[in-house]
């Protein structure tokens, strides 16, 4: 009767994390890393955008079409030569988009996205049994399923057509054969050559499906060491010999991608996360990485792009209320489990892999100038962890207070109550927006409009799909785009800007030139074009000018 209880009840947890994934998946348009996924899966290339020509939408848009002609060693090809992601989602991704993209046609983001959002709804049964041999308790594995169902930025990263959700399947995966070595050494038995070589192929799998999954390595194999030296009078010498043979092989899998490794930190695709100077800026990783955390948990409608600044001061002071409530619950509850040894040692090694994990990522963006809090998705190498550690304090709670069935299920509701406002995009946990920057152009210019953007690399290709993306709903759109190209022989502009401006003298008048992430000067007054003051300067985190060419 208990395991039937349980079972509906993980049903209910996938019914409710299903929802919260497929709820109004296509309602915004693909943002840069979204378009990148897709061209890439579909075997395509960004090099067939012309530079320093206007183009229409559709010779744009023209690398998310389907060939089916298209194969897997393209898509491998591609990824070698115009991006820095290993291939693994990319192939599987292939596959999907294929059986469900009809030829000739733009691909469909929903398509695009479910494969990550099947891949979040999998991962909810899938930290139940972490948690389950993590703490042999159904009740946390039920807890942690329910976080892992409801929490907003996993529902956050199951709606994104990238590849975070199987990077995170991995690492619960990963985390599984870590946690049952650690729990054998702690009972001096010696670990299974079959759970060694199966964490040696989940390891290989998870870094050539994104390399920041090496940070999860490198927090195992940390954690692993501390438990290695605690019980270092009982192990046997075959525990030792099987702990190098995972580590050994670990690293076999991981040698093959070096050259490629190598090539990264000067490549213009990852410079992004060099410039944010918090040497200088010192308390902005600090102050967004923990809102990454706080995300986890709770998040309330915050979005800066779209709603009004009362509503955001609103969610700010109810969040403050909500964690000074919370967290002595949630910490209560984790003591209430250090009567267990098996709760005790499970919480040992989940707080030791956050504490490492965390770490990590401070040491990449203060030691080494690498801000790895730029964005919320990089938190998927520990995300796993806590929403663990959730579970069983929800679970401690829940079990040892007169009011905790009462407390944990209004902690629940609120974090679902995050997982909707995720699906509602009103949450802060946000890329570009190209449908604001989209609506703003079509209320602003009744004339042609020109859309022009300096060219780096494929990102601000990406940039510029998701905006024609958002037009081609228009029958009647009149818009126009210019990518300029960074000179031949140097990396400036002069060339790419004396085109444009050729352009804009010969072009039918009247027209607007929005200028849209335009990174270099450029003079338009001897183009009789003059700016629109009325309007700001950034939308939908998409910097723009505003320019009248009149007849």
């Amino acid at each position: 009767m208990k395991h039937r209880f349980h079972l509906l009840l993980l049903l209910f947890w996938l019914a409710i994390g299903t929802a919260l994934r497929f709820l109004r998946l296509a309602s915004l348009p693909p943002w840069t890393d979204e378009c990148a996924t897709m061209v890439f899966s579909l075997g395509n290339s960004f090099r067939t955008v012309p530079l320093n020509e206007i183009i229409s939408s559709d010779i744009l848009l023209q690398p998310l079409q389907a060939n089916p002609a298209v194969g897997i060693n393209a898509v491998i090809e591609r990824l070698l030569t115009e991006s820095t992601h290993p291939p693994v989602y990319f192939v599987l991704a292939h596959f999907w988009m294929k059986i469900f993209s009809p030829a000739g046609e733009l691909a469909s983001i929903w398509v695009a996205r479910s494969l990550s959002a099947v891949l979040g709804v999998v991962s909810i049964p899938a930290i139940f049994g972490i948690a389950y041999l993590t703490f042999r308790s159904k009740l946390v594995g039920q807890m942690a399923a329910a976080m892992m169902a409801v929490s907003p930025l996993a529902v956050f990263l199951g709606r994104e057509a990238r590849h975070y959700t199987l990077a995170m399947l991995l690492i619960i995966a990963s985390l599984c054969c870590c946690v049952k070595a650690i729990q054998n050494i702690h009972r001096q038995q010696v670990l299974p050559i079959c759970l060694v070589l199966t964490w040696v192929a989940i390891n290989s799998l998870g870094v050539a499906t994104h390399y920041f999954f090496a940070l999860t390595l490198a927090t195992e194999a940390l954690v692993l060491f501390v438990h290695l030296w605690r019980n270092r009078q009982q192990n046997t010498q075959q525990t030792y010999w099987r702990s190098c043979i995972a580590i050994l092989g670990t690293l076999m899998g991981c040698v093959v991608w070096i050259p490629l490794l190598q090539s990264i930190p000067s490549n213009d695709l990852t410079n992004w996360v060099a410039i944010s100077n918090p040497h200088t800026r010192w308390l902005e990783p600090i102050g967004r990485l923990l809102l990454w955390n706080m995300s986890m948990l709770l998040l309330l409608p915050s979005a800066l792009t779209s709603l009004p600044l009362e509503i955001m001061i609103v969610s700010g002071v109810a969040t403050f209320l909500f964690l000074w409530w919370s967290l002595p619950k949630l910490s209560y509850g984790l003591k209430t489990l250090k009567d267990n040894p098996h709760e005790v040692l499970g919480i040992q090694i989940l707080s030791g892999y956050i504490f490492i994990a965390i770490f990590l990522c401070l040491f990449f963006t203060y030691g080494l100038g690498k801000d790895l809090t730029l964005a919320a998705r990089f938190q998927f190498v520990y995300a796993p962890a806590i929403i663990l550690l959730l579970g069983a304090a929800l679970a401690g709670f829940w079990q040892h207070q007169l009011n905790g069935k009462v407390a944990v299920t209004i902690i629940l509701l609120m974090a679902l109550l995050g997982g909707v406002t995720v699906s509602w995009n009103l949450g802060y946990l946000q890329n570009q927006r190209p449908d604001i920057l989209a609506a703003l152009i079509s209320q602003a210019s009744s004339n042609n409009v020109l859309i022009a953007t300096t060219h780096i690399h494929h990102g601000q290709t990406g940039r510029m799909m998701g905006l024609a993306w958002e037009f081609q709903k228009q029958p009647d759109s009149r818009v126009q785009f210019f990518l300029a190209g960074k000179d031949a022989d140097n990396q400036s502009y002069t060339q790419a800007v004396q085109i444009l401006q050729d352009k804009i003298a010969t072009i039918q008048r009247p027209i607007d030139l929005w200028l849209v992430e335009f990174r270099t000067p450029i003079n338009l007054s001897s183009q009789q074009c003059f700016p629109d003051t009325e309007y700001g300067k950034s939308a939908g985190e998409y910097n723009y000018k505003l320019y009248r060419c009149p007849r």
